[in-house]
């Protein structure tokens, strides 16, 4: 990965929509974009701010955070940790 996020933002790659439900096939624009991902790169935080995030982490962000973007070919979102809203636990 050739990006590195800067001071307290993270880059997250979002979970894959959801293709069908109960059998049925949904359109792309039909389809309800996820709340949730994994972290793939953060910053260092600031002097106000550490970073709490740490790179694999599965997160729930909200649903107008970060700037969408595409990368090689993949698709990315870049937030500041603030709008986490929570780790997902394993």
């Amino acid at each position: 990965m050739n990006i590195k996020p800067l001071a307290d933002r993270v880059l997250v790659k979002p979970a894959p929509a959801e293709e069908k439900i109960g059998g049925i096939i949904i359109p792309d624009t039909a389809k309800e974009k996820p709340l949730h991902g994994s972290v793939v790169a953060t910053g260092n935080g600031t002097k106000d701010e550490e970073m709490v995030l740490k790179a694999g982490d599965e997160v729930l962000y909200g649903k107008y955070s970060g700037t969408e973007f595409e990368f090689e070919g993949e698709k990315y979102l870049m937030m500041r940790q603030s709008d986490v809203l929570a780790v997902i636990g394993k």
